[in-house]
């Protein structure tokens, strides 16, 4: 595709059964727990049975403290600082770094600059992953230019949704920045 070129992207996720590429702006994009959600790949289209999910976030947003019982993850940080703990070990990371948040260890972030931008990565290490499920059960059809503004979110909600995903939510989100 060339600069002039006039072709429309297709907004629909390819199926991943097959070498496939999925373009800029394109995926199924969710407003999810006050940020932008665009699942690129979804578990049940991949031949490797794996999800992958772009975030944009703003700052301060962060899950509450929990667990994947079943899926590995691995975040990408595109653009932005987030703060991770997991476990016992907390830091800082930045644009370009990769993060490995294995199945059965509690982990909560932050975002802490003014926006983040990040890829994860569900893999099934003892069933099939739902990762993406996930966030369409809790996400809303939006447009994916801008982040919509905040709402109200139902914890108990949000914690049923969870464990219905294989998620145990163990803790609340972070507290606020200052």
């Amino acid at each position: 595709m060339t600069a002039t070129d006039t072709t429309t992207i297709p907004t629909t996720i390819p199926a991943m059964t097959e070498l496939a590429a999925v373009e800029p702006g394109v995926g199924d994009h969710r407003f999810f727990l006050n940020h932008l959600a665009s699942v690129k790949v979804a578990a049940g289209d991949s031949a490797t049975q794996m999800s992958v999910v772009e975030f944009t976030a703003p700052r301060g947003f962060g899950p509450p403290l929990h667990m994947h019982r079943e899926e590995d993850e691995i975040m990408y940080v595109i653009d932005g600082e987030i703060r991770l703990d997991l476990g016992d070990e907390s830091q800082v990371v930045t644009a370009g770094a990769v993060v490995s948040l294995p199945h059965g260890i509690p982990h909560i972030f932050q975002v802490v600059s003014d926006e983040a931008r990040f890829l994860t990565v569900t893999s099934g290490a003892t069933a099939h992953p739902t990762f993406d499920a996930f966030v369409r059960a809790l996400g809303a059809p939006t447009d994916p230019t801008a982040l919509p503004a905040p709402v109200e979110i139902d914890p108990g909600h949000v914690a049923q949704v969870c464990a219905e995903h294989g998620i145990e939510v163990l803790g609340p989100p972070p507290a606020p920045l200052a």
